[in-house]
């Protein structure tokens, strides 16, 4: 396969940096250009992120030297890149703008934002879950006037820790879907150094976490139309979302509850028999095995846990039945890989096989 040359918005920040590392050296992909505020812009990256560099491996040596690029000049970053993964922290409006501009410029955008996500002609994907949402980008490309531009976009962090868990269990009839989250530091893009009064503390509140946990989860159910992808009307979710003093590791409690139960055994079996439409697409980043049931009574936890298949799978764990829902059990995965970086690149590495950058 050809390699498509890429450039990252938001190089500086926590995803920007998680997204260095998972594309460099990436057989699909090639980093040539660190794109990022004006403020970044004209430094070089290893000079900037020298006192703000989060992730645990060193910055690539083959990025240390290169010159980040205003994101705003569209014009010049259009010369040195086929596409672009976009994780910045900007107003929605000016996220919308941004992503929309690339988009025209015949740049698809590989979205890690939450602006574009309502939009009923953008895909919000899952590969495992819902790859045949990609079609709607021809529609998108219609209402944008584009040949090749497009935006694409990965659901919240939080919801791919157990919504792999819960599409499998759909064949059993999910009426109704209780979901608490206890979200990790990073997804915020902090470090305990960062955050000092996350320590001995859990936050009650994320904003706007709750009602993307409750909304996301039903376009990525729903259906593609002529008038966009249409959302799901069931299951019914509720959702409640904390932040808990974890470096990394998005875990979740949830209570399901069935049209027709199953058994405990016939759950556990189709989340280790589960396949998707990508399973045999040898997608670089993909894991062997998406779902992973753990026995121990005292698992998963983030610690030992969410680097499983290099942090692109999903654990699972305690599944017993419940006292007013019929059953519960605990997930987890890692959020910068798995639920953001992770996530993105999966997408475009689908994206790529199936010819939508040419």
């Amino acid at each position: 396969m050809k390699k498509y040359r890429v450039g990252i918005i938001g190089a500086t920040g926590m995803v920007g940096q998680r997204l260095l590392l998972l594309l460099q050296n990436h057989p699909f992909f090639e980093i040539t250009a660190l794109l990022a505020s004006p403020n970044s812009a004209g430094q070089k990256y290893g000079n900037c992120l020298q006192s703000r560099w989060m992730m645990q491996d060193k910055i690539p040596e083959q990025f240390v030297n290169m010159t980040i690029l205003n994101a705003h000049d569209i014009i010049l970053v259009r010369e040195k890149v086929d596409i672009v993964f976009c994780a910045v922290n900007m107003p929605k409006d000016e996220i919308l703008v941004l992503e929309e501009n690339y988009a025209k410029a015949e740049i698809p955008v590989i979205s890690n934002n939450a602006a574009n996500r309502c939009n009923p002609f953008i895909p919000m994907i899952i590969p495992e879950i819902n790859a045949e949402h990609l079609k709607i980008i021809d529609m998108q490309r219609k209402k944008l006037g584009t040949k090749k531009g497009f935006i694409a976009v990965k659901s919240n962090c939080s919801i791919q820790s157990y919504l792999p868990a819960l599409h499998p269990l759909r064949e059993f009839g999910l009426e109704k879907i209780a979901i608490c989250t206890y979200q990790a530091i990073s997804g915020a893009g902090k470090t305990f150094e960062s955050m000092p009064n996350i320590i001995d503390n859990i936050i009650p509140y994320i904003n706007g976490e709750e009602e993307k946990s409750e909304l996301e989860p039903l376009k990525i159910w729903g259906k593609v139309t002529e008038y966009g992808i249409q959302n799901a009307t069931s299951p019914i979710i509720s959702a409640q979302c904390l932040r808990v003093p974890v470096s990394d590791g998005h875990t979740a409690a949830i209570f399901v509850q069935f049209k027709n139960k199953p058994t405990k055994e016939e759950i556990i079996t189709a989340w280790q028999s589960y396949t998707s439409s990508i399973t045999n697409l040898n997608l670089p980043l993909a894991p062997k095995q998406l779902l992973h049931y753990l026995h121990e009574e005292d698992r998963p936890q983030a610690k030992l846990d969410r680097d499983c298949e290099k942090g692109m799978a999903i654990t699972l764990g305690r599944l017993r039945e419940d006292n007013i829902f019929d059953y519960k059990f605990i997930c987890l995965s890692h959020n910068t890989i798995r639920g953001a970086a992770g996530g993105a690149v999966l997408m475009a590495e689908l994206l790529a096989q199936q010819g939508y950058f040419e």
